[in-house]
C-alpha cells in the first residue's frame, strides 16, 4: 500500500513539474528535454511493472520485456512531441 501512495505521488510531483513556464528559450528547450527523458523512462518503469503481472516463469520474463519496450515507446510519444 506504502508503494502505491510512493508512485502515486512521485507521478504526480512529475506531471505537475511539466506545468512550469518560462519566456526564456533555453530554460523551454531543457524543460522539454527532461520531460521527454522523464516520460520515456517512467513509461519503461511502469510498462515493465505491468508486464511483472502478467504470466509465470519464463512468460513473465517476456512480458516485462514487452511492457519495458512498450511503456518506454508509449510514454516516449506521449512526452516528446
Amino acid at each position: 500500500m506504502i508503494t502505491r501512495n510512493v508512485i502515486g505521488f512521485a507521478g504526480a510531483a512529475i506531471l505537475l513539474a511539466g506545468c512550469q513556464a518560462s519566456p526564456d528559450p533555453q530554460v523551454q528547450a531543457r524543460n522539454h528535454e527532461f520531460g521527454c527523458i522523464a516520460g520515456t523512462v517512467g513509461g519503461a518503469v511502469i510498462g515493465a511493472m505491468i508486464g511483472s503481472t502478467i504470466g509465470g516463469g519464463s512468460g513473465t520474463v517476456l512480458a516485462e520485456a514487452a511492457g519495458l519496450g512498450g511503456g518506454g515507446y508509449l510514454g516516449n510519444r506521449l512526452a516528446c512531441r
